[in-house]
């Protein structure tokens, strides 16, 4: 439960975890997008606890989140919720779009040590003048972007990122080559999450 309603976390355990990943998805998809069952999977074998996270809006049938400050308190809670099940676990949080922007957002007032950014959302699509690079640099953690460079919402630059990988024949969706995805974001969060690497 969230200060703006319920939330679902579908936790993925591994035997040996060295880390816990808590990842949402975009404002009108849901936790099974083909990107985000990927990094699961690439992430469960480096030794990452996965939870995909359906946010309370979806949960209502909203294709909107409204509210960034609401969506970000509901964030707030419910990753505390989840880091209370998993003492002791670092803590890496991520989405895909929207979700990515949330986990940028949020990332230093939930103690999070990075964050993975899939298909980060620049812009709205054709309003190049409004950047959203800004949530990127202001994240405090290291950010790990992975866009395709065919997405209509842009493209962030390798500046605003500690790490920035483009996809080549990639859309905003990331679902041609998912698998290659995780791979990316795995390799990542292993040598991240590793004890003393901050």
């Amino acid at each position: 439960m969230t200060p703006h309603g319920p939330a679902v976390a579908e936790v993925d355990e591994v035997a040996d975890p060295r880390f816990l990943l808590v990842i949402t998805h975009g404002s009108a998809g849901g936790v099974d997008a083909p990107d985000l069952l990927a990094v699961r999977d690439a992430t469960a074998g480096v030794g990452g606890v996965v939870a995909r996270v359906l946010q309370p809006f979806r949960l209502r049938g909203a294709r909107a989140p409204g509210s960034a400050v609401k969506q970000d308190e509901a964030w707030t809670a419910l990753v505390a919720e989840l880091r209370g099940r998993y003492p002791g676990l670092p803590l890496a949080q991520g989405g895909r779009s929207n979700g990515a922007r949330v986990a940028c957002r949020t990332a230093l007032g939930v103690g999070a040590e990075a964050v993975v950014a899939l298909a980060f959302p620049l812009h709205p699509p054709g309003r190049p003048e409004r950047s959203r690079a800004g949530e990127l640099r202001a994240a405090g953690v290291d950010v790990l972007v992975v866009n395709g460079d065919r997405d209509p919402f842009g493209v962030p630059g390798a500046a605003d990122a500690a790490r920035l990988v483009v996809l080549p024949g990639e859309g905003h969706d990331l679902k041609k080559d998912p698998a290659r995805v995780g791979e990316v974001v795995a390799e990542w969060l292993e040598v991240r999450m590793r004890p003393g690497s901050a």
